[in-house]
Protein backbone atom coordinates (compact mmCIF):
# COMPACT_ATOMS: atom_id res chain seq x y z
CA UNK A 1 0.00 0.00 0.00
CA UNK A 2 1.40 3.40 -0.99
CA UNK A 3 1.21 5.96 1.90
CA UNK A 4 -1.64 8.35 1.10
CA UNK A 5 -0.09 11.23 3.03
CA UNK A 6 2.93 11.13 0.72
CA UNK A 7 0.65 11.16 -2.31
CA UNK A 8 -1.23 14.14 -0.85
CA UNK A 9 2.05 16.03 -0.42
CA UNK A 10 3.05 15.40 -4.04
CA UNK A 11 -0.40 16.46 -5.29
CA UNK A 12 -0.28 19.64 -3.19
CA UNK A 13 3.20 20.50 -4.49
CA UNK A 14 2.05 19.95 -8.09
CA UNK A 15 -0.93 22.26 -7.61
CA UNK A 16 1.31 24.90 -5.98
CA UNK A 17 3.68 24.78 -8.97
CA UNK A 18 0.76 25.06 -11.37
CA UNK A 19 -0.60 28.12 -9.56
CA UNK A 20 2.85 29.77 -9.28
CA UNK A 21 3.50 29.35 -12.99
CA UNK A 22 0.07 30.76 -13.88
CA UNK A 23 0.83 33.83 -11.75
CA UNK A 24 4.34 34.17 -13.18
CA UNK A 25 5.84 33.99 -9.68
CA UNK A 26 9.33 32.76 -8.93
CA UNK A 27 11.91 31.18 -11.24
CA UNK A 28 9.65 30.02 -14.08
CA UNK A 29 12.30 27.80 -15.69
CA UNK A 30 13.04 25.96 -12.43
CA UNK A 31 9.34 25.66 -11.54
CA UNK A 32 8.55 24.44 -15.05
CA UNK A 33 11.16 21.68 -14.85
CA UNK A 34 9.86 20.47 -11.48
CA UNK A 35 6.29 20.64 -12.79
CA UNK A 36 7.20 18.58 -15.86
CA UNK A 37 9.00 16.00 -13.67
CA UNK A 38 5.97 15.69 -11.36
CA UNK A 39 3.30 15.51 -14.07
CA UNK A 40 3.71 11.76 -14.90
CA UNK A 41 3.86 10.99 -11.16
CA UNK A 42 0.62 12.89 -10.53
CA UNK A 43 -1.03 11.08 -13.45
CA UNK A 44 -0.19 7.76 -11.76
CA UNK A 45 -1.46 9.07 -8.42
CA UNK A 46 -4.77 10.10 -10.01
CA UNK A 47 -5.14 6.69 -11.69
CA UNK A 48 -4.41 4.95 -8.37
CA UNK A 49 -6.94 7.04 -6.44
CA UNK A 50 -9.62 6.60 -9.10
CA UNK A 51 -9.20 2.84 -8.89
CA UNK A 52 -9.36 2.89 -5.08
CA UNK A 53 -12.64 4.83 -5.37
CA UNK A 54 -14.02 2.23 -7.78
CA UNK A 55 -13.09 -0.58 -5.38
CA UNK A 56 -14.66 1.25 -2.42
CA UNK A 57 -17.90 1.76 -4.39
CA UNK A 58 -18.01 -1.92 -5.41
CA UNK A 59 -17.39 -3.03 -1.82
CA UNK A 60 -20.22 -0.76 -0.62
CA UNK A 61 -22.51 -2.44 -3.16
CA UNK A 62 -21.95 -5.81 -1.44
CA UNK A 63 -24.43 -4.80 1.29
CA UNK A 64 -27.15 -4.12 -1.30
CA UNK A 65 -28.90 -7.40 -2.21
CA UNK A 66 -29.81 -6.06 -5.66
CA UNK A 67 -26.26 -4.95 -6.49
CA UNK A 68 -24.31 -7.67 -4.69
CA UNK A 69 -24.01 -9.92 -7.74
CA UNK A 70 -22.62 -7.13 -9.91
CA UNK A 71 -20.12 -6.12 -7.21
CA UNK A 72 -18.91 -9.70 -6.77
CA UNK A 73 -18.37 -9.88 -10.51
CA UNK A 74 -16.41 -6.59 -10.71
CA UNK A 75 -14.25 -6.78 -7.59
CA UNK A 76 -11.78 -9.53 -8.65
CA UNK A 77 -10.91 -7.59 -11.82
CA UNK A 78 -10.60 -4.29 -9.94
CA UNK A 79 -8.32 -5.83 -7.30
CA UNK A 80 -6.17 -7.46 -9.99
CA UNK A 81 -5.82 -4.09 -11.72
CA UNK A 82 -4.87 -2.52 -8.38
CA UNK A 83 -1.67 -4.59 -8.22
CA UNK A 84 -0.56 -3.31 -11.63
CA UNK A 85 -1.49 0.30 -10.86
CA UNK A 86 0.29 0.16 -7.48
CA UNK A 87 3.44 -1.17 -9.14
CA UNK A 88 3.33 1.57 -11.78
CA UNK A 89 2.89 4.16 -9.04
CA UNK A 90 5.79 2.78 -7.02
CA UNK A 91 8.01 2.99 -10.11
CA UNK A 92 6.90 6.58 -10.67
CA UNK A 93 7.78 7.41 -7.04
CA UNK A 94 11.32 6.00 -7.24
CA UNK A 95 14.06 8.59 -6.68
CA UNK A 96 15.17 10.05 -9.99
CA UNK A 97 18.75 10.64 -11.04
CA UNK A 98 18.74 14.34 -11.89
CA UNK A 99 21.29 13.67 -14.64
CA UNK A 100 19.15 11.12 -16.52
CA UNK A 101 17.95 13.56 -19.17
CA UNK A 102 21.40 14.98 -19.88
CA UNK A 103 23.73 14.33 -22.80
CA UNK A 104 26.61 11.98 -21.99
CA UNK A 105 30.29 11.70 -22.71
CA UNK A 106 31.50 8.20 -23.56
CA UNK A 107 35.19 7.48 -23.03
CA UNK A 108 36.58 4.20 -24.39
CA UNK A 109 40.13 2.95 -23.82
CA UNK A 110 41.79 -0.41 -24.50
CA UNK A 111 42.68 -2.54 -21.49
CA UNK A 112 44.68 -5.76 -21.44
CA UNK A 113 45.32 -7.33 -24.83
CA UNK A 114 47.54 -4.99 -26.84
CA UNK A 115 46.48 -4.44 -30.48
CA UNK A 116 43.47 -6.73 -30.10
CA UNK A 117 42.18 -4.66 -27.16
CA UNK A 118 42.52 -1.50 -29.27
CA UNK A 119 40.58 -3.15 -32.12
CA UNK A 120 37.86 -4.22 -29.68
CA UNK A 121 37.67 -0.63 -28.37
CA UNK A 122 37.00 0.45 -31.96
CA UNK A 123 34.25 -2.20 -32.21
CA UNK A 124 32.62 -0.84 -29.05
CA UNK A 125 32.75 2.68 -30.47
CA UNK A 126 30.93 1.50 -33.62
CA UNK A 127 28.40 -0.38 -31.47
CA UNK A 128 27.50 2.79 -29.54
CA UNK A 129 27.46 4.87 -32.72
CA UNK A 130 24.93 2.49 -34.28
CA UNK A 131 22.83 2.40 -31.11
CA UNK A 132 22.74 6.20 -31.04
CA UNK A 133 21.76 6.29 -34.71
CA UNK A 134 18.93 3.79 -34.12
CA UNK A 135 17.54 5.98 -31.32
CA UNK A 136 17.86 9.20 -33.28
CA UNK A 137 20.59 10.59 -31.02
CA UNK A 138 23.48 12.79 -32.14
CA UNK A 139 26.93 11.21 -31.80
CA UNK A 140 29.99 13.49 -31.97
CA UNK A 141 33.59 12.33 -31.59
CA UNK A 142 35.41 15.00 -29.57
CA UNK A 143 38.84 13.39 -29.38
CA UNK A 144 40.26 10.23 -30.90
CA UNK A 145 43.67 8.59 -31.15
CA UNK A 146 43.97 5.53 -33.40
CA UNK A 147 46.52 2.77 -33.94
CA UNK A 148 48.11 1.77 -37.23
CA UNK A 149 45.82 -1.29 -37.38
CA UNK A 150 42.67 0.82 -37.03
CA UNK A 151 42.21 0.25 -33.32
CA UNK A 152 41.63 2.96 -30.75
CA UNK A 153 44.10 4.20 -28.16
CA UNK A 154 41.48 6.50 -26.67
CA UNK A 155 38.23 8.11 -27.78
CA UNK A 156 35.89 10.64 -26.19
CA UNK A 157 32.45 11.07 -27.77
CA UNK A 158 29.45 13.22 -26.90
CA UNK A 159 25.96 11.74 -27.25
CA UNK A 160 22.90 13.99 -27.11
CA UNK A 161 19.19 13.26 -27.41
CA UNK A 162 16.29 12.14 -25.25
CA UNK A 163 17.25 10.45 -21.94
CA UNK A 164 20.75 9.63 -23.17
CA UNK A 165 22.46 9.27 -19.79
CA UNK A 166 19.50 7.33 -18.36
CA UNK A 167 20.00 4.60 -20.97
CA UNK A 168 23.80 4.60 -21.24
CA UNK A 169 24.92 5.02 -17.62
CA UNK A 170 25.04 1.26 -16.93
CA UNK A 171 27.62 0.80 -19.73
CA UNK A 172 30.46 1.99 -17.49
CA UNK A 173 32.93 -0.74 -16.63
CA UNK A 174 35.26 -3.32 -18.13
CA UNK A 175 34.03 -5.01 -21.32
CA UNK A 176 35.79 -8.31 -22.06
CA UNK A 177 36.05 -9.96 -25.49
CA UNK A 178 36.88 -13.57 -26.32
CA UNK A 179 37.72 -14.20 -29.97
CA UNK A 180 40.45 -15.12 -32.46
CA UNK A 181 42.30 -11.87 -33.18
CA UNK A 182 42.91 -10.81 -36.77
CA UNK A 183 46.61 -10.78 -35.90
CA UNK A 184 46.53 -14.41 -34.65
CA UNK A 185 47.70 -16.93 -37.26
CA UNK A 186 47.24 -20.00 -35.07
CA UNK A 187 43.49 -19.62 -34.65
CA UNK A 188 43.66 -19.45 -30.85
CA UNK A 189 40.98 -17.61 -28.89
CA UNK A 190 42.36 -14.65 -26.95
CA UNK A 191 40.78 -12.68 -24.12
CA UNK A 192 41.13 -8.91 -24.22
CA UNK A 193 39.35 -6.00 -22.59
CA UNK A 194 38.40 -2.36 -22.99
CA UNK A 195 37.08 0.11 -20.44
CA UNK A 196 34.04 2.29 -20.99
CA UNK A 197 33.14 5.33 -18.88
CA UNK A 198 29.82 7.12 -19.38
CA UNK A 199 29.60 10.53 -17.72
CA UNK A 200 26.65 12.93 -17.60
CA UNK A 201 27.64 16.17 -19.28
CA UNK A 202 28.21 18.99 -16.82
CA UNK A 203 26.34 22.27 -17.11
CA UNK A 204 28.01 25.56 -16.28
CA UNK A 205 26.09 25.83 -13.02
CA UNK A 206 27.34 22.40 -11.88
CA UNK A 207 31.04 23.18 -11.78
CA UNK A 208 32.83 26.49 -11.24
CA UNK A 209 36.46 26.25 -12.28
CA UNK A 210 38.93 28.80 -10.93
CA UNK A 211 41.17 29.90 -13.83
CA UNK A 212 44.02 29.97 -11.33
CA UNK A 213 43.64 26.20 -10.93
CA UNK A 214 44.38 25.57 -14.60
CA UNK A 215 47.56 25.12 -16.60
CA UNK A 216 46.83 25.47 -20.31
CA UNK A 217 49.42 24.34 -22.84
CA UNK A 218 49.25 24.58 -26.62
CA UNK A 219 51.24 22.31 -28.88
CA UNK A 220 51.43 20.95 -32.38
CA UNK A 221 48.77 18.33 -32.96
CA UNK A 222 49.95 14.85 -33.85
CA UNK A 223 48.68 11.30 -33.83
CA UNK A 224 49.20 7.79 -35.09
CA UNK A 225 48.58 7.16 -38.76
CA UNK A 226 48.22 10.84 -39.56
CA UNK A 227 45.34 11.32 -37.11
CA UNK A 228 44.84 15.06 -36.48
CA UNK A 229 48.26 15.94 -37.88
CA UNK A 230 48.59 19.59 -38.97
CA UNK A 231 51.25 22.25 -39.09
CA UNK A 232 49.83 24.71 -36.55
CA UNK A 233 50.22 24.79 -32.78
CA UNK A 234 46.51 24.14 -32.28
CA UNK A 235 46.27 21.25 -29.80
CA UNK A 236 45.24 22.28 -26.30
CA UNK A 237 46.06 20.45 -23.08
CA UNK A 238 44.42 21.63 -19.86
CA UNK A 239 45.65 20.41 -16.47
CA UNK A 240 43.39 20.94 -13.46
CA UNK A 241 46.03 21.31 -10.75
CA UNK A 242 43.93 20.49 -7.62
CA UNK A 243 42.61 17.17 -9.02
CA UNK A 244 45.41 16.29 -11.42
CA UNK A 245 42.91 15.74 -14.26
CA UNK A 246 44.46 16.30 -17.70
CA UNK A 247 42.33 16.73 -20.84
CA UNK A 248 43.36 17.32 -24.43
CA UNK A 249 41.72 18.34 -27.67
CA UNK A 250 43.51 18.46 -31.02
CA UNK A 251 41.06 19.62 -33.64
CA UNK A 252 42.26 22.26 -36.12
CA UNK A 253 40.84 25.28 -34.29
CA UNK A 254 42.66 26.24 -31.09
CA UNK A 255 39.58 28.17 -29.87
CA UNK A 256 37.38 25.13 -30.50
CA UNK A 257 39.92 22.91 -28.74
CA UNK A 258 39.83 25.06 -25.62
CA UNK A 259 36.00 24.85 -25.53
CA UNK A 260 36.01 21.06 -26.02
CA UNK A 261 38.73 20.51 -23.41
CA UNK A 262 36.91 22.70 -20.87
CA UNK A 263 33.65 20.81 -21.50
CA UNK A 264 35.37 17.47 -20.90
CA UNK A 265 37.18 18.80 -17.81
CA UNK A 266 33.97 20.12 -16.24
CA UNK A 267 32.21 16.82 -16.97
CA UNK A 268 34.98 14.82 -15.26
CA UNK A 269 34.94 17.13 -12.24
CA UNK A 270 31.12 16.86 -12.06
CA UNK A 271 31.43 13.06 -12.25
CA UNK A 272 33.96 13.09 -9.39
CA UNK A 273 31.46 14.96 -7.22
CA UNK A 274 28.66 12.53 -8.16
CA UNK A 275 30.88 9.55 -7.33
CA UNK A 276 31.87 11.11 -4.01
CA UNK A 277 28.21 11.67 -3.11
CA UNK A 278 27.29 8.12 -4.18
CA UNK A 279 30.10 6.69 -2.03
CA UNK A 280 28.91 8.71 0.96
CA UNK A 281 25.35 7.40 0.52
CA UNK A 282 26.64 3.87 0.09
CA UNK A 283 28.49 4.01 3.39
CA UNK A 284 25.11 4.11 5.14
CA UNK A 285 23.73 0.95 3.56
CA UNK A 286 24.83 -2.64 3.04
CA UNK A 287 24.74 -2.80 -0.77
CA UNK A 288 25.49 0.01 -3.17
CA UNK A 289 23.00 0.26 -6.02
CA UNK A 290 24.25 1.21 -9.46
CA UNK A 291 27.85 1.85 -8.39
CA UNK A 292 29.19 2.54 -11.87
CA UNK A 293 32.53 1.12 -10.68
CA UNK A 294 34.72 1.32 -13.77
CA UNK A 295 37.10 -1.38 -12.55
CA UNK A 296 34.27 -3.93 -12.48
CA UNK A 297 34.07 -6.50 -15.29
CA UNK A 298 30.51 -6.05 -16.44
CA UNK A 299 30.16 -7.89 -19.72
CA UNK A 300 31.74 -10.57 -21.90
CA UNK A 301 31.44 -10.76 -25.68
CA UNK A 302 32.23 -14.34 -26.79
CA UNK A 303 32.55 -14.43 -30.59
CA UNK A 304 33.10 -18.18 -31.11
CA UNK A 305 29.78 -18.91 -29.34
CA UNK A 306 27.97 -15.77 -30.58
CA UNK A 307 27.20 -14.96 -26.95
CA UNK A 308 27.04 -11.78 -24.88
CA UNK A 309 26.76 -12.10 -21.09
CA UNK A 310 26.12 -9.25 -18.68
CA UNK A 311 27.57 -10.48 -15.40
CA UNK A 312 25.74 -7.99 -13.16
CA UNK A 313 22.30 -9.44 -13.88
CA UNK A 314 23.21 -12.86 -15.27
CA UNK A 315 21.73 -12.07 -18.67
CA UNK A 316 23.02 -14.07 -21.66
CA UNK A 317 21.96 -13.32 -25.24
CA UNK A 318 22.94 -15.53 -28.17
CA UNK A 319 22.77 -12.74 -30.72
CA UNK A 320 26.19 -11.18 -30.57
CA UNK A 321 26.13 -9.99 -34.18
CA UNK A 322 23.00 -7.93 -33.52
CA UNK A 323 24.43 -6.55 -30.26
CA UNK A 324 27.64 -5.43 -31.97
CA UNK A 325 25.47 -3.84 -34.66
CA UNK A 326 23.91 -1.61 -31.98
CA UNK A 327 20.90 -3.70 -30.91
CA UNK A 328 21.34 -2.93 -27.21
CA UNK A 329 17.79 -2.23 -26.06
CA UNK A 330 17.17 -5.71 -24.62
CA UNK A 331 20.19 -5.64 -22.32
CA UNK A 332 19.75 -1.95 -21.38
CA UNK A 333 16.05 -2.48 -20.58
CA UNK A 334 16.98 -5.45 -18.38
CA UNK A 335 19.61 -3.40 -16.54
CA UNK A 336 17.15 -0.56 -15.93
CA UNK A 337 14.50 -3.01 -14.65
CA UNK A 338 17.03 -4.61 -12.29
CA UNK A 339 18.08 -1.19 -11.00
CA UNK A 340 14.45 -0.21 -10.40
CA UNK A 341 13.78 -3.48 -8.56
CA UNK A 342 16.77 -2.84 -6.30
CA UNK A 343 15.57 0.69 -5.55
CA UNK A 344 12.08 -0.59 -4.71
CA UNK A 345 13.52 -3.26 -2.40
CA UNK A 346 15.68 -0.63 -0.73
CA UNK A 347 12.71 1.69 -0.16
CA UNK A 348 10.63 -1.14 1.27
CA UNK A 349 13.51 -2.25 3.47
Amino acid sequence: MVPLDRLNEIRARFEFLEASMAEGAGDIARLGKEYADLRPVVAQIDAYRALLDEIAEAEAMLSDPEMRGLAEEELPDLRARLRDVEEALQLALLPRDSADARPALIEIRPGTGGDEAALFAADLLRMYQRYAEARGWRFEILEQAVTELGGIKEVVARVSGQNVFARLKFESGVHRVQRVPETESGGRVHTSAATVAVLPEAEDVDVVVDPGDLRIDTMRASGAGGQHVNTTDSAVRITHLPSGIVVMSSEKSQHQNREIAMRVLKTRLFDMERQRAADARAADRKAQVGTGDRSERIRTYNFPQGRMTDHRIGLTLYKLDQVMAGDLDEVIDALISDHQARLMAEMEG
